[in-house]
């Protein structure tokens, strides 16, 4: 065989490694039944046998248990090198998502890790094609290290972007959907209740959450109040806000939310508006480098051929 079949053999043996440590470190962090469940129930008397260890001999936990600390040793690491752990955790609960800080930095080691096996990889079949400097495929596996680590920042913010688009979307009709509630003699938290129950978005899993700080005996202000905090929409703070001071001040709440719910179709008639004015504009690039110039040419080619014909 030649030098490009080997190569190219041991690109496929790479490749299906990597995808099935990819499978394997999904299973890994994939929580099972018994590991979600048996905290709970962990101290209640089982009648007949007692309650297992979660997991001791699956391959899983073996694994987990192999390279558990060297993850977190590189997610630590990670952290000291990048820092901004509130922002993170911020935009971990603007993502809806219940990671933690450490969790998420594992991914991003993980996402590393595979950046720098394919990386690696490529640099391994150019090796054996030809002569490569080990210094400069070093350097690109770091950079492929770095790479996956950012990858996976980026991917949580466009997490976050997407989510607030869809709370942006669904926020007029809940606003209108707990004002219709208000308005037929239900209390706050019953109106909220209905709602949720109702609903299925984003916006409805962050009043989900609202509601269950509610009914562990928060405030119903103050729980508004978090809600206003921890998200990083200024509509839907404006929203909680008003909500806190109408039920702390006795103001009508049906007509606060109706003025919400205007206001936030309002944004979003000027949101649509301006993305047509920027469209309008991306729509006169190619009328002018491509469609203008062809027509100048069709126009003046005629001419210019007639003049070459009748000059002597």
């Amino acid at each position: 065989m030649s030098g490009q079949s080997w190569g190219a053999l041991l690109g496929a043996c790479a490749g299906a490694g990597l995808f099935l440590v990819g499978l394997r470190l999904h299973s890994i962090r994939r929580p099972s039944l018994a590991m979600r469940v048996l905290p709970y129930v962990r101290d209640l008397p089982v009648r007949g046998a007692l309650v297992p260890d979660v997991g001791s001999s699956s391959p899983a936990s073996a694994a987990a248990g192999i390279f558990g600390p060297a993850l977190r040793s590189a997610a630590d690491m990670v952290e000291r090198v990048l820092g901004g752990a509130s922002s993170v955790r911020r935009r971990l609960a603007r993502a809806g998502s219940d990671r933690t800080v450490q969790e998420f930095r594992t991914e991003q080691v993980l996402w590393g890790l595979a950046a720098f096996g394919a990386v690696a990889s490529v640099q391994l079949v150019r090796a054996l094609g030809g002569s490569v400097a080990p210094v400069s495929s070093l350097l690109a596996c770091v950079l492929g290290f770095v790479f996956g680590v950012l990858a996976r920042d980026n991917r949580l913010s466009a997490q976050v972007r997407r989510r607030e688009e869809e709370i942006l979307t669904e926020f007029p009709t809940i606003a209108e959907l707990l004002a219709l509630a208000v308005a037929a003699g239900e209390s706050p938290v019953a109106a909220l209740d209905r709602v949720v129950q109702r609903s299925h978005g984003a916006l409805s899993q962050d009043l989900a959450r609202v509601l269950a700080d509610i009914r562990t005996g928060q405030p119903v202000g103050q729980a508004f109040e978090s809600l206003a905090a921890s998200t990083g929409l200024p509509l839907v703070a404006r929203f909680a806000t008003g909500i806190a001071v109408a039920i702390e001040r006795g103001t009508p709440l049906a007509d606060v939310l109706h003025a919400q719910a205007a206001d936030v179709r309002e944004a979003g008639r000027r949101r649509l508006i301006e993305s047509a004015a920027r469209k309008e504009v991306a729509m006169m690039t190619p009328v002018v480098f491509l469609v203008l110039p062809v027509t100048i040419v069709f126009a003046f080619f005629p001419g210019v051929i007639g003049l070459r014909l009748v000059a002597p």
